[in-house]
């Protein structure tokens, strides 16, 4: 089977003490320029084009949100590489401002174990970031792995996976859609309210598993700021573009617990090799967006999904049905279809808890629950769910109860790329001139890192440029 690398970004809520919306982006790039950890300082942009479509155009311009443009309206301009305060850090991973919010994008992995553990340790560096940002401007930070400020905006969490420039966009939406939708009924990260009109919500309280799932308005299109899709087609690579595309998911939630975030990204895996090896289900949504709004709003219910041309199924059918289709699978793919199929044994969405952020925030919720239900204090729970402060997240408050299983296999993944630019960081920081996804610059040299070969275990400890050439000379396919 075919090695696939995948990364993931992550936009940080943060609550500055005594700043308002209109702070936001201000206070982000200070946030993010107050890390002081070892890191590189600078991105290269060269390679990067986000207004590009997998569909064979460039858009003239991206959509903004309109409350985005009036916090905006009025704010001092400054070129965009400056306001991003780039900082490349010694595990692969990139630290910036992205519109308001500290972003982490994880250095790219072949594994979705190790890939999750590299999610996870963003949370820590956004954490160090604030706590440095706290002591230098006496205010106080809270900051939050979550998507929505229960006001009407929302920030994402971004997958990406490289696939080869051979497939069409109608065989990638048709092949990975179903499972974008259908992996919200495990992978959702929960959320107390609605932003949502003319959906119906039952309980006593308005709960759904998606907290990204109001803001989808269409199913295909490269917007990621407004006009949200199911399917995005943005064409921007990060690699050698007349072979590869970097399939760019942004219908996911950011998840706290990191079994989920495996999961997730396991599950459109899986739809990638069922591709590679055209054994694609034939299952396609009448209304992709309406089909991820009721299954967020359904819960733990066997929400029946329109399909083009066939009968309905559910989302448990439709994971089942993707399951079974792959016959030929390595150890990743068999830990995905065995946690398949335990999961398809749970009966009462309470056996999740340990597994699943939703399910483990509606717990807890639970237990709070008193009485007439008061919605927004009861998003203030959901809200402190996500907070990345040990002492403070009431994740972490459930984890430390005993109340949750963070617990991964442990695998022995290739080092990709990625591990190849934190070694750079981590050992040759003063020789960089320009670093980004695709190599990495020392003076007027220019050193490609291959997305697809596997880097040697000498290049973590490479000492001089000439050593760490020559070890990117050594990958292997």
């Amino acid at each position: 089977m075919r090695r696939i690398l995948a990364g993931i970004d992550c936009e940080y809520g943060i609550l500055v003490e005594g700043r308002t919306p209109k702070d936001q982006v201000e206070d982000s790039e200070a946030i993010v320029r107050s890390y002081a950890d070892d890191c590189f300082l600078g991105w290269d942009y060269r390679f990067e084009n986000p207004r590009a479509d997998l569909r064979g155009f460039q858009l003239d311009a991206l959509s903004v949100d309109p409350n985005d443009a009036e916090f905006d309206r009025g704010a001092r301009q400054r070129p965009g590489i400056e306001v991003r305060a780039d900082r490349v850090l010694p595990n692969g991973a990139r630290f910036y401002n992205d519109h308001g919010h500290p972003e982490y994008a994880t250095a790219e992995s072949f594994s979705i174990f190790e890939l999750a553990r590299l999610d996870q340790a963003g949370e820590a560096v956004a954490l160090r970031a604030a706590r440095s940002y706290e002591k230098a401007s006496g205010r106080r930070v809270s900051v939050y792995k979550n998507n929505t400020d229960f006001h009407g905006a929302s920030y994402g969490t971004h997958e990406g996976y490289l696939v080869p420039r051979r497939y069409t966009v109608e065989q990638l939406f048709l092949a990975i859609t179903p499972l974008l939708v259908a992996r919200t009924f495990y992978t959702g990260a929960g959320k107390v309210g609605t932003e949502a009109k003319g959906v119906l919500r039952a309980g006593p309280f308005p709960f759904q598993l998606s907290q990204r799932a109001d803001f989808f308005v269409e199913p295909i299109n490269a917007e990621t700021l407004w006009r949200r899709p199911i399917f995005n087609t943005r064409d921007e690579p990060h690699a050698d573009p007349e072979k590869w595309v970097r399939l760019h998911v942004i219908s996911g939630d950011a998840n706290m617990n990191p079994y989920a975030t495996a999961f997730k990204v396991g599950l459109v895996k899986l739809g990638l090799h069922l591709l590679d090896a055209g054994k694609v289900p034939q299952i396609e949504f009448s209304d992709p967006v309406l089909a991820m709004k009721q299954l967020s709003y359904g819960g733990f219910a066997e929400t029946p999904l329109e399909l083009k041309g066939g009968p309905a199924m559910t989302a448990r059918q439709i994971l089942e049905t993707y399951a079974e289709a792959l016959s030929e699978r390595d150890s990743e793919m068999d830990w995905v279809v065995q946690e398949l199929e335990s999961l398809a044994r749970v009966e009462d969405w309470r056996e999740l808890v340990p597994r699943c952020d939703w399910a483990a925030k509606m717990s807890l919720i639970e237990q709070v629950l008193d009485g007439e239900p008061d919605v927004g204090a009861l998003q203030s729970y959901d809200l402190e769910y996500c907070n990345v402060d040990p002492a403070e997240g009431l994740y972490s408050a459930l984890r430390d109860m005993g109340q949750i299983d963070e617990s991964l296999p442990e695998v022995s993944a290739p080092l990709s790329r990625g591990a190849a630019r934190g070694a750079a960081v981590a050992n040759l920081r003063d020789e960089i001139t320009a670093i980004g996804w695709a190599g990495v610059g020392f003076g007027k040299e220019w050193v490609a890192l291959d997305p697809e070969k596997a880097y040697p275990e000498a290049i973590l400890t490479a000492s001089s440029v000439e050593e760490f050439i020559h070890c990117v000379r050594q990958a292997q396919p």
